[in-house]
């Protein structure tokens, strides 16, 4: 019997945000190296902002202790106005990894209680296929989901949201990590935070 795991961190929500990113759902917690989004130091997600915003993929590392500075993510995600959570509030993970493919989602995340807290915002990223999938399920006339750097637009409770796609940040996804900045810092520049 696999247990349904509930989502471990609650949903980082600057009032200022613009921008939500969502992933799929946090890896198992003996892969963090913090409580915080993206926790597992395989994962490229801070090295691309460190790239992006400061032309240094180590800047949001403590590189000595393999880990990562979470107070200073927190601080800059809070300073440039943007939200991160998952699409899934429960999932089964059929293989016990990480892996977005052995992913069954059990409860979507409530999309409308996300909205509700961060009026700002218009744009929702999703960082691969699997998020991309569940957060689609909110919006049932929109046939067609974004393709990877594409966004797409829709209305949601009166609310008009651009939905955006962006290469996964992780290292199973086959992109070298400077393609990947490069799609990110793209995006960034579209919505105006770079």
């Amino acid at each position: 019997m696999i247990e349904v795991e509930t989502h471990p961190l609650k949903p980082f929500l600057p009032s200022n945000a613009k921008l939500l990113m969502l992933g799929s759902f946090p890896p198992p917690q003996s892969r963090w190296k913090m409580d915080f989004y993206y926790p597992n130091y395989q994962n490229d997600m801070w090295r691309i902002f460190g790239l992006i915003f400061f032309k240094d993929k180590n800047y949001f590392l403590d590189l000595a202790n393999k880990n990562f500075q979470e107070q200073k993510i927190r601080e800059f995600l809070t300073e440039i106005g943007v939200g991160i959570f998952d699409t899934a509030f429960q999932v089964k993970r059929l293989q016990g990894n990480a892996s977005d493919k052995f992913l069954e989602i059990v409860t979507p995340t409530n999309l409308t209680q996300l909205l509700k807290q961060i009026p700002k915002c218009h744009t929702i990223m999703t960082t691969g296929d699997k998020a991309t999938d569940t957060l689609m399920l909110n919006f049932p006339e929109q046939s067609n989901k974004p393709m990877i750097g594409q966004s797409v637009q829709v209305n949601f409770e009166s609310r008009e949201l651009n939905l955006y796609r962006l290469p996964s940040s992780s290292r199973a996804y086959p992109l070298a990590l400077e393609k990947k900045a490069e799609a990110y810092q793209q995006f960034f520049r579209q919505i105006g935070l770079v």
